[in-house]
């Protein structure tokens, strides 16, 4: 399946783009996003956390990704 996914803050800069097209297998789980994005941007490892949203929802690492999901990887953030 093929999956537009959202990059915000930092990890849009190690990606270099603001968005990321990736084709993953059917029955994808959010864990497996997070190991594809590791696997394939090693510098993404540094991060503590990054949280995924799935259709505006904060998703769990169990939770399946379906094709028509809008899909947005959000690595932490700091202020004060």
């Amino acid at each position: 399946m093929k999956l537009d996914i959202l990059l915000f803050g930092v990890l849009k800069e190690m990606v270099g783009h603001t968005t990321l097209n990736v084709e993953l297998e059917p029955g994808t789980t959010v864990q497996d996003l997070k190991i594809y994005l590791h696997d394939k941007y090693p510098e993404s490892k540094k991060l503590k956390s990054l949280m995924i949203a799935v259709n505006e929802s904060y998703a769990n690492d169990e939770d399946r990704i379906l094709e028509s999901d809008t899909i947005a990887i959000i690595p932490p953030v700091s202020g004060g």
